[in-house]
């Protein structure tokens, strides 16, 4: 018996908004019955690329089963309590909410209701970042690293870097590590545009964060120090190498005496599929199933009390969150 279609709706048609709206119509799990945005001329040629209607809010969430919602963060936590009273699944784009209590407060309504609430973390579903589920559980790990990085934008953005690039890694590193952060420091330079981290866990493990509007070369990887090997991810690339057995030796060539190392380096197959389409597809499945999603409320608020927490120390500013 072939799975029921599932009637979507996108609240919010910009950028992330309106591809949210182009993979629902091409998913075979999802009919793309409407889209609203503050911009109605907007939200009307986002409808008429994509074969659907725009539609005012209260409309939209009278008629869909799961709704995306695309908004500024100011606007997330009315919008998502909008959807919940009317029993309507949400994936809400991160940063999840701006204020922590209200994100609790909607993780309680949406319990209480039934409703699936998935936070859009979409570097959980990058193939790269999949492939190493296979792989952390292997490791004893001493140190992560984290760069994402880029040019100044042209366009106007409401948060800072830290809850804009750098919740991102934050979102990946919390879900790879077990153990509890014990401390943290930030630095920030050009009025918060360059923000690097420290985060240390109870077991040892430390590690390090960068995030920066002010880079002139777009970089987003991940490196994992273990004791038996170096892993890279490549985000964009969607790529991982695993760096094994570093041989160091010497080498004499005409005389002379030349030090290198020389190290057996695996490249796991890592599939080539858009993120943000393995994401949706698995938001449906979860709301199908009743299942967690992947990136539930509880991890989008976790990645968000502790990029506040980073942005805030970075600032200089008194903080009351501490470690997560």
């Amino acid at each position: 018996m072939a799975d029921p279609v599932l009637r979507a709706g996108v609240l919010g048609v910009g950028t992330m908004g309106r591809h949210h709206a182009r993979i629902y119509r091409e998913l075979p799990g999802a009919e793309l019955v409407g889209v609203g945005d503050a911009d109605e001329t907007r939200a009307a040629s986002v409808a008429d690329e994509y074969g659907t209607e725009p539609m005012a809010q209260a409309d939209l969430l009278a008629d869909v089963d799961v709704v995306s919602i695309a908004v500024p963060t100011r606007f997330h936590d009315d919008l998502v309590e909008a959807a919940i009273d009317r029993g309507v699944h949400v994936l809400v784009e991160k940063p999840f909410v701006e204020d922590p209590l209200r994100g609790r407060d909607l993780i309680r309504r949406a319990r209480e209701r039934g409703v699936t609430l998935a936070v859009g973390h979409v570097e959980r579903y990058n193939p790269a970042v999949r492939a190493l589920d296979e792989i952390v559980p292997e490791l004893d790990i001493i140190a992560i690293e984290t760069n994402r990085l880029g040019p100044p934008l042209d366009r106007d953005i409401h948060e800072d870097v830290v809850l804009d690039l750098m919740i991102h890694d934050i979102d990946v590193i919390l879900s790879l590590l077990d153990a509890k952060l014990t401390d943290l420091s930030a630095r920030g330079t050009q009025d918060g545009q360059y923000v690097t981290a420290t985060l240390e866990f109870g077991d040892g493990t430390v590690a390090s964060l960068t995030a920066s509007r002010v880079t002139q070369e777009k970089i987003r990887t991940l490196s994992i120090t273990a004791r038996e090997c170096k892993v890279n991810v490549d985000y964009g690339d969607r790529t991982v190498d695993i760096h094994r057995h570093s041989l160091p030796e010497y080498v004499v060539s005409d005389g002379d005496v030349r030090y290198r190392h020389e190290s057996i380096v695996e490249r796991p197959t890592v599939d080539n599929g858009e993120p943000l389409k393995a994401e949706l597809e698995s938001f449906l499945a979860a709301v199908r199933d009743g299942t967690r999603p992947l990136v539930d409320g509880e991890a989008g608020l976790r990645a968000l009390e502790l990029a506040r927490t980073i942005s805030a120390t970075a600032a200089g500013e008194p903080t009351s969150e501490g470690p997560q």
